[in-house]
């Protein structure tokens, strides 16, 4: 079943973008990078799409979804007669180091008991390539002839068929579970989950992360909070190994149903760039400014034909784009 394209937040590590609708589902994930190709995309299509849902097992619950105060950490909150719970949803980040691109789920215990149902269904390639599932102790593993991934969990998971893996758990009050979906350790088959004291470091290293960059925002106007949140989805689209700036995360959704005007958004258009980066620059974010502008002059340096502006958009790494695909699966 297909969401209102409004039912999204967006997660992300300025280097990829995962969508998570307000039924628990991420919808749309392209690894390692923005461009890639995707892992999930039932945004696009909903029966080989692939997706990662954690949603309670009783499906007429009330559901809402924001933001964890000045981050890009996405809280889905759900609500029934027998309980409340917490989905947190975040990609760590850490100031001044890399950790490899992962996505962490976890989910709380606020008020009663909530059955949950767990269901990760990747589809590599666009749904293109077949993977194989193992499962471990920590866990999950997919396999695909270009890519692994591993599923750490700390709720026992088992095979469903069709590359898929499912769980289900009963989350008391206080009560957290964990699953983190990202690269795969050396010689391990699903890396160990961590413990929570861990996981809570990874979850503040990155609030840190969010709310020192958004620290450097100098606007004091009207719509403040507005303003700062416009500016970190905007973070969101910059692509940190190069500087790049693309116009959206997604590819293929159509402005109308049936029609042909479906377009690839995770290049970057030099136009739209260009606003985004007066936008940064309005409101104290230098930092990304300077490293678009360094990217464009990187680019020109070596392409003579791009001091003539024949181009309009470019790979993040400011290459021309590969010709157009269509996906007619």
């Amino acid at each position: 079943m297909y969401q209102p394209i409004e039912n999204y937040g967006a997660i992300g590590n300025v280097r990829t973008i995962a969508l998570a609708g307000m039924d628990g589902s991420i919808d749309w994930f392209c690894y390692p990078d923005i461009d890639s190709p995707s892992i999930f995309g039932a945004i696009l299509d909903d029966s080989k799409g692939g997706r990662f849902r954690i949603a309670p097992a009783d499906e007429t619950v009330r559901r809402k979804q924001s933001y964890w105060p000045s981050t890009n950490i996405l809280v889905t909150r759900f609500f029934n007669d027998e309980g409340i719970a917490e989905l947190q949803d975040f990609m760590p980040l850490r100031r001044g180091s890399i950790i490899p691109g992962s996505i962490c789920r976890r989910i709380r215990g606020v008020r009663g008991q909530v059955r949950f149902r767990i269901e990760c269904s990747p589809a590599f390639d666009y749904g293109r390539q077949p993977h194989r599932v193992t499962i471990c102790r920590h866990g999950a593993r997919f396999d695909s002839p270009s890519l692994a991934l591993s599923l750490s969990s700390s709720i026992p998971l088992r095979e469903a068929g069709c590359g898929s893996v499912t769980g289900e758990f009963v989350l008391d009050q206080g009560q957290t579970v964990l699953l983190i979906l990202g690269p795969c350790g050396d010689g391990e088959i699903a890396l160990p989950i961590p413990s929570e004291s861990g996981a809570e470091d990874l979850f503040n290293e990155t609030v840190n992360y969010w709310r020192a960059w958004l620290s450097a925002c100098d606007y004091r106007g009207r719509w403040r909070e507005q303003v700062e949140r416009s500016a970190l989805i905007l973070k969101l689209l910059t692509f940190q190994p190069t500087g790049a700036i693309v116009a959206a995360a997604t590819c293929s959704l159509p402005e109308a149903i049936g029609a042909g005007r479906n377009w690839d958004y995770r290049y970057t258009w030099i136009r739209d760039a260009a606003f985004t980066v007066y936008a940064f620059l309005r409101i104290g974010f230098k930092e990304e400014a300077a490293a678009f502008i360094d990217w464009i002059c990187k680019y020109v340096a070596r392409d003579q034909d791009a001091a003539e502006g024949s181009h309009t958009l470019l790979t993040v790494r400011g290459e021309l784009p590969i010709n157009e695909q269509v996906l007619s699966h």
